[in-house]
């Protein structure tokens, strides 16, 4: 058979309008029906922990997302202008709008608040990066007006169980503290440039890079090794706990003091076999303060989640509070499910209930049929005879 193709022109080029843009993808049939379980999965967990859901609006003012917020670089935001001339932009991350929200409708709490999300974030990537997706489906929480270390480990555990709803096995959380990176920074007299730059690399475990970078400005072996040796990734809060005495400020110690601590409590939770600790794992959102995580497993190329405390994000929408949140990209989870062949059930088909197209009382009989099998909570689809043959058919040469 051969393809339809529905054709348009724009700048000289001819498009195919039943094709998506590039990086944007459809969800159909049974893909969907996975993915709306898997979402509600990892709801029910949020809500089990007593999370509100709330959503936020796809677009949102260009400044949400601003260099000063430290979120998403401008060049990978989708922008536009609305009649008023105001810079908009489509969301490309969730948790500034969250601390927009919380800012806005509860600036004057003071107990903890939990909140939690689901939708599509938006990235503006270079064309050339293939299978890169430009929209993503998101599902994530924030813990609002809660400084402690059992924030984050309540954070983590959430993520973890969250994880483990899926079907999903086999992953690890590896836990960092953005504050260890600052402190080395600061022990090092780098400037914001190269600290920038250097941030870059070494979350792109780019250590060749971040080397060259280093030894271009002049620092001598003992800084570099402060900087690269911290690759491995360690187990647990005993062996974060024999690099105290090399710690070479008091930000150093801080960051891995909050991290034995951390370690314990989630020991307490019971979930500490899937965590692991890497101190040069950074993230690209500049709005992080303390403790950075992100979970791996096989079957994709980028984490299936990640997330942090920013206690200082709010304080740029009016409310001085400290936060931490996680968020769990669900496409990639859902690719990382296949290629480890773990099953999502999902619910039963419809079933077919036909009656005799022109036959009012035939028509009664299988609506009352319908009705009752709803009433059970049963799908149901009510058709004629003559489409249901067809589809029969349908199904045979399937």
């Amino acid at each position: 058979m051969t393809p339809v193709q529905i054709k348009t022109t724009q700048h000289g080029r001819q498009l195919d309008l039943l094709h998506t843009p590039v990086g944007l993808r459809d969800c159909v049939g049974a893909e969907m029906a996975q993915k709306q379980t898997i979402l509600g999965r990892i709801g029910d967990k949020m809500r089990l922990y007593g999370y509100e859901q709330l959503e936020t609006p796809t677009i949102e003012f260009f400044d949400v997302f601003s260099n000063e917020v430290g979120t998403t670089p401008s060049r990978e935001l989708y922008k536009f202008f609305d009649k008023e001339g105001n810079t908009l932009v489509l969301r490309p991350d969730f948790t500034p709008s969250v601390a927009r929200v919380a800012s806005r409708y509860f600036r004057g709490e003071t107990a903890p608040l939990r909140f939690c999300y689901r939708g599509s974030a938006f990235y503006n990537h270079a064309s050339d990066l293939q299978g890169k997706l430009r929209e993503t489906t998101q599902i994530g929480a924030e813990l609002m007006n809660e400084p402690s270390v059992h924030a984050d480990a309540e954070m983590i555990a959430l993520l973890i169980e969250s994880l483990l709803s899926t079907g999903l096995q086999e992953f690890r959380i590896s836990i960092g503290n953005a504050e260890y990176f600052r402190g080395l920074c600061r022990e090092a007299d780098l400037s914001a440039e190269d600290e920038a730059e250097l941030r870059d690399a070494i979350s792109r475990r780019n250590y060749f890079a971040a080397e060259d970078l280093l030894k271009s400005r002049g620092y001598d072996r003992s800084v570099r090794d402060k900087f690269l040796s911290f690759a491995d990734f360690l187990e647990n809060g005993q062996e974060l706990g024999r690099l105290l005495e090399s710690a070479g400020s008091e930000r150093t110690r801080e960051a891995l003091e909050r991290l034995i601590s951390l370690d314990g409590v989630l020991r307490e939770y019971g979930v500490a076999d899937h965590v692991n600790y890497d101190l040069s794992l950074l993230s690209k959102y500049n709005y992080y303060t303390g403790v950075i995580f992100k979970a791996y497993t096989y079957g994709t190329g980028e984490p299936v989640a990640a997330g942090g405390r920013y206690d200082r994000l709010l304080s740029f929408f009016g409310m001085n509070a400290p936060a931490v949140g996680a968020m769990i990209a669900v496409d990639p989870l859902m690719e990382a499910l296949r290629r480890q062949k773990i099953e999502v059930s999902v619910p039963e088909e419809a079933q077919t209930v036909s009656y005799q197209a022109g036959d009012d009382a035939s028509f009664r009989t299988s609506l009352r049929q319908a009705a009752s099998l709803r009433a059970q909570g049963k799908a149901a689809v009510l058709i004629p005879d003559a489409q249901s043959e067809q589809q029969e058919g349908t199904a045979c040469r399937e």
